[in-house]
């Protein structure tokens, strides 16, 4: 059976597409095939990372393509083998697998599964096949669960079950956003109490880790953007101080050494821009800080620093989905949020129809939300 779903993708196959409006579209959906499943999207959050799609600098994108990896669901058939959930029950599509049995999965310590996109195509599925069909021509996938399609198919290790009274519109935000920032403060960082932070970039995955940083119990928390109208949500988060670094007229680092006598403990670079994520690691104190890179940098970028950064002592570190093993802990945090240890609610800033997509990404891309939710 094939259902026909509403979906976005790019207008045509050719770089010349990039940038352009999504379009929506009539697509077929297959159904799945052993280790697959199929799944209604309810709800699906905007996040940067998406327009790093729409502009073509996500690496190793095939065009037309149907984007979205930030979704919350509810399975509508399974293929043979599928033991992980049933039609009926709510799930989270996982932008980032756990296979459960590659050297990473295995590792207590590790999250990065090596089915990911950074080791494994996920253009397509495992099959090297396209679920999707749109007048007679295969659709590319994303990250294998393409949430910006009312059905899509992904693997069972790209899937996870979650609380059935959850609210499906508010907990998409756990498929990405808020796991990503909240677990770069809890688990990669893992700040500690009294500690002093520095988040550079206050958007939805930022004023995640501010959540994080102040669950951790940490006395000083700044928030560091370019953008003031994000200074009240991020204050209403947890966050200590706000600045602006067009305020100064010195290095932003410079100005956050001077603020804390010494550098702060943890600084979070959640944008993905090259010399802030250098200025965020100088600002760490010497011999002790450590800074944790979020913020996912643009296909080609390289970085160029004074080693010396890291000589006296300063610990780099990335952060992938927050340090999370996906299938095992984004139940969990669902569960935690529906005994209110966390509020990520607040994030919402916009609930749009799928059909004003457009709409969703234009507030992204001029500062005026912080996530948009959209329904189907």
């Amino acid at each position: 059976m094939l259902w026909r779903a509403r979906v976005p993708r790019y207008t045509t196959q050719s770089d010349e597409g990039m940038g352009k409006p999504l379009s929506i579209e009539e697509v077929e959906v297959a159904p799945p095939k052993a280790h697959e499943v199929r799944v209604k999207i309810v709800a699906t959050g905007i996040c940067r990372t998406d327009d790093h799609v729409l502009k073509g600098s996500f690496p190793n994108i095939d065009y037309p393509v149907i984007p979205g990896h930030e979704g919350a669901g509810i399975v509508e058939s399974i293929g043979e083998g599928v033991t992980c959930v049933k039609p009926g029950e709510k799930v989270i599509p996982l932008c980032l697998p756990q296979c459960g049995e590659c050297s990473s999965c295995l590792n207590p310590d590790t999250n990065c599964c090596l089915k990911t996109h950074l080791y494994e195509s996920q253009n397509l599925m495992p099959d090297k096949t396209s679920r999707f069909t749109c007048k007679g021509k295969a659709i590319h996938h994303f990250l294998w669960i393409s949430t910006f399609s009312e059905y899509t198919v992904m693997p069972d290790s790209a899937i996870a079950r979650i609380d059935d009274d959850a609210p499906l519109d508010k907990v998409c935000l756990f498929g990405c956003g808020f796991s990503t920032g909240y677990g770069a403060a809890i688990n990669t960082a893992k700040v500690k109490p009294g500690s002093t932070c520095a988040i550079f970039g206050l958007g939805g995955v930022g004023l995640s880790v501010v959540i994080g940083c102040k669950s951790a119990g940490a006395s000083r928390i700044i928030g560091i953007d370019i953008n003031k109208d994000k200074f009240t949500k991020a204050r209403e988060l947890g966050a200590t101080e706000c600045i602006n670094p067009q305020d100064f007229k010195k290095p932003i680092q410079e100005v956050l050494v001077e603020m804390t006598g010494h550098g702060v403990d943890y600084s979070f670079e959640v944008i993905g821009h090259t010399d802030t994520m250098v200025a965020a690691l100088a600002s760490c104190h010497m011999n002790s800080g450590t800074c944790v890179m979020v913020g996912a940098p643009p296909s080609g970028s390289q970085l160029s620093f004074d080693p010396m950064l890291l000589f006296t002592g300063r610990t780099w570190k990335g952060s992938i989905i927050g340090g999370w093993k996906t299938k095992d802990s984004i139940p969990k945090l669902v569960s935690g949020y529906m005994e209110k240890k966390f509020n990520p609610d607040v994030l919402i800033t916009h609930t749009l129809p799928f059909d004003k997509i457009n709409e969703g990404f234009e507030l992204l891309q001029s500062g005026k939300s912080i996530r948009t939710v959209l329904l189907f």
